[in-house]
Parts: C-alpha cells; sequence; structure tokens
C-alpha cells in the first residue's frame, strides 16, 4: 500500500476497503477549521455563470489579490492550482539549472526535471533541524540557475526571514529565484517577499491549502510583468474555471477567517507537539505551519509500517521517504483539530508501543430533534423515540438546552422546566429534571422575557442582555447541564429550538447545531408536510449550514402526511440527490394523540369541534402573553365538548364557560381585555350567569379587584383594576412559587393534583373557599353562587374524574342531564406507547441505533 503522497484518500480508501468519510487524513495538510462558512453561497450563488466561458484573464481575481498586496495587477497570474505555476517557471525563465534545497516540495525537482534542467539538490540536514543555511546556499550559486526556496518548507515545516532572501536575491541578479509561499498564511504576521521584491524573484501563492478547498485549484504567482506575460503564453486558455475565480475574489478579502486560522492552528499545533514529544522512539522537528515533520528512532519499524498500522485504526499519515534527503523513518502528519489530534496520538502510542491508551469517558450516546421551524413536531418526535428506546430497555432521558415557552411544568423538588420536557421525561418513565431544561425563557413582552435558569428564576431580560447572557455564561450552563444529565444515563434524546436555518442566531447558538456537537450527537432534521412546503424547507435549510453542521445532519424525517405515501417518492429522491442525506422516515398524521404536541400558545387549530348535539361551549380567552394552553388539551378530547380559542368578544356568544388562562404579563394581558371589550363583555357573562367564568393561575389573578406588580416582575405598569368578580387583590413579589400540590376541590369533593407556577400573593376577602392544598392552604376560591371562581394549580383538568364533574356541572347549567361516568380518559401513558408504535412503523429504526452507535 502507498502511502507517499499527501490527500490521496481516494487510493487509500480503495486498498483499505473504507469509505472516505471513515478515514482520518492527517495525510493532506489544509486549514483544520475547514472551509469557509460563506463558500457554498458563494458557489451556489454563482452557478448561472458556468453557462459561459470563464474570465481568461481573471481580472477581478488578480485586482482583488493586488490591491490587498499593494502591487500592480500585470504583476500577477492566476492559475489552475499553484502546481501548475509552478511547473511553468522553468520554461518562463529560460534557464537550464536547477538548485532546489532539499527536502522540499518533490514537485520543484519534477518541474525542473520535465523542462529538461539539470537539478542540483542542497542537503538540509537533520542535525541542523532542516534549517536552511542561506550563506552555504549561495555559495552554490554561480548565476543563470533557477533556485527554489519554500517558505515556509515543506515537509519540514521551517522558514526563512523574507529580508534574508530579499537581500540575496539582490546580490544575486542572474539568478532567477522561486520563493513558495503557499502555506505562509498559516503564519502571523508573515512578511511576504511580495513586498519589496526584487525584480528576479517569483513568487508562488496557494489560496487552497489555507482555505481548504484543494479541489478547486487556485494558485497566483507574483512576478515581473515580463515574465506574467510569458506565464499567460504558456497558460491554456481559460485555465481557472468561474467557480474559482469568485471564490479566490472572496477569500482575498476574508481577513477574519485567517487571522482565526493562525491563532488556532499555533494553539493546536503547540498541544499536538507536547503531546508527540511524551512518545518515545519518536523526533519532531521544530514547525511554524499546520503540519509536522516526525523521524522514528527505535528499530523494526519504519514510517510504511507506522503508517499501515495507523490506516487499521482509520488514520492516514503521509510517509516521506520519497522527499530527497529523507528516509522510511520520516513522515509527517497535519495538526487538525484538538480532538482528532488526540485520536492521533493514543494510535500512535498504541502503534509505536503496543499500549493501548485508556481513553477519557466515551460520551453518551445522544441524538437531536431539529426543525425546519418552529412546531414542526420535534417535541412529539422527541417524545416518541424517549418512549421506543425506553420499550427497548434502555434507560434515556430527553434534554433541551433552552426552551422558549409560556407552557410549564414544576418538577418535585420545585424547579421550573418546560412542559415539553416534562412530557419527554414521562416518555422515558423517569421523574422530570431543571437539568432536562437548563434554561427556560418565559417571553413577558416581544422583547424581553422572564429567564429561568435550572428551575430558578433569574430575573428579566431583554434580547441584548439576555444575548450578552448566552455569551459569557448561558452555554456553559447549558454544557455542564447536559454533561451532568449524561453521566447518569445510557442515552439522550435531545431537542433543538426553532430552526438550525435562523442565520441571524447562528452565531450565539446554545441550542442547535452547536449543542449536538458539544454533546457528540447526530442530528434529524423535522418538518411538517401539513403545513406544505417541507421539501423546500429540507434544501433552504441545508444551504444555510456550515460544513461541520452538515456533518452533523444525519437524515430528514417528514412530520404529519395524510395520503398516498408513494407520491412522495420522487420529491425524497430529488431532496436526497441535492442534499446528500436521506429521509428517514415519514411520520402519518396522527389524529387524537392526547399529548401535547409543542409549547403552543392556543388551542389545537383554534378550536374543537364537538362530535355529539348535547354539548358544551367552553370558550378559552386567547392572551398575548397566555401560558400553560396545555391545561385545556385534555377537555379538547371530550366528545361533547366544543373548545373555542376566543380572539375577540364575539367569540364568548353562545359560551357554557369561559376560562382565563395562566398568563406571563397579567397587567398588560388585562389591559388587552380591557382595550378590545373582551373583559366588558365577559363581566357581562358574569353578570347574567348566562356563563360560568373561571380563572386559573393568572386568569384567576385578573378575576380580583386588583393586581399590583411593585417590582415590575411583568409589567411597566405598577397596578391596574380587575375584573371585580372575586373579592380578591394580588401582589406580585419576586419570589415564584413553585409548587407541585394535592388537594381538594371542595365543591366537589374530589382529591385533585397539580402544579403551582406563579409570583402572586392573594390576598382573598369575600369568597368561598374552593381549592384547598394538603398544607390547608385556600389556592382557589369562588364567587358565593359559584358562577365565577379560580385557582392557582395547572394541570386540574388532566384528571378524569374532576374533568368530568366540571363537565357535568356545565351540562345541568344548560339544562341537560350529567353523565356521571369518565366519557374519556386522558392517558397520557397509553398516548405515549401509541406514539412509539407509529413512530416504529413509520422511521427506519435500524439506522436510528446506527446514529447512536448502538
Amino acid at each position: 500500500m502507498s502511502f507517499n503522497h499527501g490527500g490521496d484518500i481516494r487510493s487509500l480508501t480503495k486498498s483499505s476497503g473504507l469509505r472516505v468519510g471513515e478515514i482520518l487524513d492527517f495525510s493532506a495538510s489544509l486549514n483544520p477549521l475547514g472551509f469557509p462558512d460563506w463558500l457554498r453561497q458563494t458557489i451556489s450563488a454563482s452557478v448561472s455563470s458556468l453557462a459561459n466561458y470563464p474570465d481568461p484573464f481573471c481580472v477581478e481575481l488578480v485586482e482583488a489579490f493586488a490591491e490587498s498586496r499593494g502591487i500592480p495587477p500585470a504583476q500577477v497570474i492566476a492559475g489552475n492550482g499553484s502546481t501548475e505555476l509552478l511547473f511553468l517557471a522553468p520554461a518562463v525563465t529560460g534557464c537550464a539549472k536547477a538548485l532546489i534545497p532539499e527536502p522540499s516540495y518533490i514537485d520543484y525537482r519534477q518541474s525542473a526535471e520535465r523542462a529538461g534542467l539539470v537539478v542540483e539538490s542542497f542537503p538540509l540536514l537533520a542535525d541542523t533541524g532542516f534549517n536552511l543555511d542561506v550563506n552555504r546556499l549561495e555559495e552554490r550559486i554561480k548565476g543563470g540557475e533557477l533556485v527554489y526556496i519554500g517558505n515556509p518548507n515543506n515537509p519540514t515545516g521551517k522558514t526563512v526571514e523574507s529580508t534574508v532572501i530579499r537581500e540575496m536575491a539582490e546580490r544575486n541578479i542572474d539568478t532567477t529565484f522561486v520563493v513558495d509561499e503557499s502555506f505562509a498564511g498559516f503564519i502571523k504576521d508573515f512578511d511576504s517577499i511580495t513586498d519589496k521584491r526584487p525584480p528576479n524573484v517569483i513568487v508562488i501563492i496557494s489560496l487552497t491549502k489555507l482555505f481548504a478547498t484543494p479541489g478547486l485549484r487556485l494558485g497566483l504567482a507574483v512576478a515581473e510583468k515580463s515574465l506574467i506575460e510569458k506565464f499567460r503564453g504558456h497558460l491554456p486558455p481559460w485555465s481557472v474555471n468561474s467557480l474559482a475565480q469568485v471564490f479566490g475574489t472572496r477569500a482575498i478579502k476574508d481577513y477574519t477567517y485567517v487571522q482565526e486560522t493562525t491563532a488556532k492552528v499555533t494553539v493546536w499545533r503547540n498541544s499536538l507537539v507536547e503531546d508527540i514529544d511524551r512518545i518515545s522512539g519518536l523526533r519532531i522537528f521544530d514547525s511554524q505551519v499546520n503540519y509536522l515533520l516526525l523521524r522514528i528512532e527505535r528499530s523494526g519499524i519504519d514510517a510504511n509500517h507506522l503508517a499501515t498500522a495507523l490506516l487499521e485504526k482509520r488514520i492516514a499519515i503521509r510517509t516521506c521517504g520519497n522527499f530527497a534527503g529523507l528516509d522510511e523513518k520520516y513522515f509527517r502528519v497535519a495538526v487538525r483539530t484538538p480532538a482528532e489530534n488526540k485520536l492521533l496520538v493514543a494510535a500512535l502510542i498504541e502503534a509505536m508501543h503496543g499500549k493501548i491508551i485508556k481513553k477519557s469517558r466515551t460520551k453518551t450516546p445522544a441524538i437531536m430533534f431539529q426543525g425546519v421551524s418552529s412546531d414542526s413536531g420535534k417535541s412529539v418526535m422527541t417524545a416518541a423515540l424517549c418512549r421506543v428506546l425506553y420499550q427497548d430497555g434502555y434507560d434515556v432521558a430527553p434534554f433541551k438546552s433552552q426552551n422558549m415557552a409560556l407552557n410549564s411544568y414544576v418538577t418535585l423538588d420545585g424547579n421550573e422546566i418546560g412542559r415539553a420536557q416534562a412530557t419527554q421525561a414521562q416518555a422515558c418513565r423517569l421523574e422530570p429534571s431543571a437539568l432536562m431544561n437548563p434554561i427556560l425563557l418565559k417571553p413577558t413582552n416581544d422583547t424581553g422575557a422572564q429567564v429561568v435558569i435550572l428551575g430558578k428564576t433569574a430575573g428579566s431580560m431583554n434580547v441584548a442582555e439576555y444575548f450578552a447572557f448566552k455569551k459569557e455564561k448561558g452555554f456553559a450552563i447549558v454544557k455542564t447541564a447536559f454533561d451532568t444529565l449524561a453521566d447518569k444515563h445510557e442515552i439522550i434524546v435531545m431537542e433543538g429550538a426553532g430552526s438550525p436555518a435562523e442565520v441571524n442566531l447562528k452565531a450565539s447558538d446554545i441550542v442547535n447545531m452547536r449543542m449536538a456537537r458539544h454533546a457528540g450527537a447526530r442530528a434529524i432534521l423535522v418538518g411538517d408536510i401539513d403545513r406544505g412546503g417541507v421539501f423546500a424547507s429540507f434544501i433552504g435549510c441545508v444551504e444555510t449550514m456550515a460544513e461541520w453542521e452538515r456533518s452533523i445532519l444525519s437524515g430528514f424525517l417528514i412530520n404529519k402526511f395524510r395520503g398516498d405515501q408513494s407520491l412522495l417518492d420522487s420529491a425524497i429522491e430529488y431532496t436526497g440527490r441535492h442534499c446528500g442525506i436521506p429521509t428517514l422516515g415519514v411520520v402519518p398524521y396522527m389524529k387524537q394523540i392526547n399529548m401535547p404536541e409543542e409549547d403552543r400558545t392556543s388551542l389545537r387549530h383554534g378550536f374543537t369541534t364537538a362530535t355529539e348535539n348535547d354539548s358544551v361551549t367552553i370558550a378559552v380567552v386567547r392572551l398575548a402573553r397566555t401560558s400553560n394552553f396545555t391545561d385545556f388539551d385534555s377537555l379538547s378530547f371530550e366528545p361533547e365538548v366544543k373548545l373555542v380559542s376566543a380572539e375577540t368578544a364575539d367569540d364568548l356568544n353562545h359560551a357554557d364557560a369561559v376560562v382565563l388562562p395562566g398568563s406571563k404579563n397579567v397587567i398588560g394581558d388585562l389591559m388587552e381585555l380591557e382595550r378590545t371589550g373582551m373583559a366588558k363583555k365577559i363581566t357581562e357573562l358574569a353578570g347574567s350567569k348566562s356563563a360560568m367564568i373561571i380563572g386559573l393561575c393568572g386568569g384567576f389573578q385578573m378575576l380580583g379587584k386588583r393586581i399590583n406588580d411593585p417590582h415590575g416582575i411583568e409589567s411597566e405598569d405598577r397596578s391596574t383594576p380587575g375584573l371585580g368578580l372575586l373579592d380578591t387583590e394580588t401582589t406580585l413579589m419576586p419570589e415564584k412559587a413553585l409548587v407541585r400540590m394535592q388537594g381538594k376541590h371542595l365543591e366537589s369533593g374530589m382529591t385533585i393534583g397539580g402544579y403551582e407556577i406563579h409570583h402572586g400573593e392573594t390576598t382573598i376577602g369575600n369568597c368561598v373557599p374552593a381549592v384547598v392544598r394538603d398544607d390547608g392552604m385556600t389556592v382557589g376560591v369562588s364567587s358565593p353562587d359559584g358562577s365565577t371562581w379560580g385557582a392557582y394549580p395547572h394541570g386540574l383538568f388532566d384528571q378524569d374524574e374532576f374533568r368530568r364533574w366540571f363537565i357535568d356541572k356545565l351540562r345541568e347549567r344548560k339544562g341537560l342531564a350529567p353523565k356521571g361516568v369518565i366519557v374519556t380518559r386522558y392517558d397520557m401513558d397509553g398516548a405515549l406507547d401509541r406514539l412509539a408504535d407509529t413512530f416504529r412503523a413509520s422511521v427506519d429504526m435500524k439506522m436510528i441505533y446506527q446514529l447512536l452507535g448502538l
């Protein structure tokens, strides 16, 4: 097996039987950051230009480079890679002899020999660290020859001060010097010889090494105008394609990427050197760039044997026996990312000494569902896979690092998390934990939200404040929470937020791709086909992704499909070809699944229609900052209940009950009800006794005489009158009540349970206690006649017996006979089992297990 050319990954895959993505390639000295994020969009936007021939003179590219270096455009030419220009150098200079310090890039010798030049080698010695002795080199210069200098040298990584090269060239004006600066971009503040270049110097520059795009092939030469004209005379027409020209023009101006590269490569190289230096039997030669030259200094093994052993571990290195001056003991490795470098070091130790390094704790297998948009179904898919894995015997837990939701839940230890994560925990048969949703955002207005960190309120923040918090502390908090949770379980099923395609949020992302990368998770992108445009959404999302994000994305999942699935075949095939990503399943539209879908702020589809003639209508007032709308999910499945999401006063007509739900901005929402006439309508209905009026949590507070917010917890308005339907007054306090409660509903005599999430302290006047906790505290009251009542606990209607009593109460008020028996069981556990069955039948579970590494 041959290892004597870097980056020949296809030959390695052919001989090893591995796929390209299965080999960690340390043989090619490319930028470990990968190509810039802008590359794909730049190429995509330029595809139409392929209908025309490229600019044969590369005018925009040449002018951009010339401007960046402060030199005339006439002194610059572009070629199809720096190698093309290197091979033309002997012809354009007319030299008969070449002098090459070696070891060096093998194409220096090949280009000279192919042009018929007599090649004289100037040996660089290992004893001197392969440093170029310019004085000794100059002694060999006779005049009229072509001298090649790699600066930095490949494969040694050594540099020569450009000032020294300039002075040598000026002293030897009859000699032409080809100075190859292909790897100079990896050195911070490198003094390029393009500045103050002597006329007898040709500078070769590669853009595709620094920008990790060797497949594009783009190089530049800088020389005197007369030589540039000779280069042009030897180049074939249209040597540089249109896409390479567009790429190069953009790359030349991307100083930020270059600065990031030099900073990171320096740190990563130094760390890699320290680690390899601890391995006995290997000598490292100091390097200033993104690769290292090493020599094996023990018997019984050479670089070819080492390369073979490493390839068995799916790692490729560059053997250097074909470099002049080096033998079979030398090899070269690229500097890659810290995690990849550690894999190389561990493999080197094992190959050199047969010692298997104990790896740090293997990451807990994880997988993440992301969405093409909010409400695409990722919460439900996460719950589904959680239940599937639980059924298959795994200890699995859900995780969502940041959730923006007004539907929340209280854990047993008094912490607040998103309602969806509580459902997902139930799918895993786990008690919900704040670790499963370390940051919860509860919007209070269009630009601000209350921030809940690890279950506890941390105050309110506007957008700018929260973004600063995420950068300084937020990501660290969620990573620690994930790591702690992952240590306790066998598998983590993660949920993203919004969409990974939100380009304005990527830099501060702590919930989608950056979180998946931290977890070592593969991602599946979920799209809701019922909303339309799912395939365009898949493709659009992928088009916004950087290369590292694409490497994480492993499949598409179509959700809520109705009809003949075969109709999707051509679209699935098209999307797969376009993106190179498979569709892992098509999940059908599931009716009556009896579980929360997502973190909604309204009723399912706006309303539900009763399936029985003798029905009751319950109008739930839609507030701007509604919280915990899941309180009414159970009612939506009752066949005799018509559930209306009421946005106007007219929506309250014919209601048998009007419910004011929880709110994250009680004063603001109450003022809006006054403005729209909804408050007046509710008061009229209460006065006429034509509808029962109910308030839950924030809605309970609204029913009272006054609401005060002296600390500005939810609103800038410090106080406002309530609806005055109950003799209560509420003051919002900084300390939030987070309580899992058990108690009794006094009128029905039923035992009830639920959870409280509120800042309010409510003073009760002339009211009848309605709900009393087991600790004796009254947390709900009613008017003396029972027609209006309110309570703090969420989840009251989830309990089948109480829900039946409540509906029968409405039936009696309407003159209908009570049923007296439970009609619908709100069976969340059964719903999760049904969901898991559908998921198994619809999704490629073999692939899911492969993505988890199971």
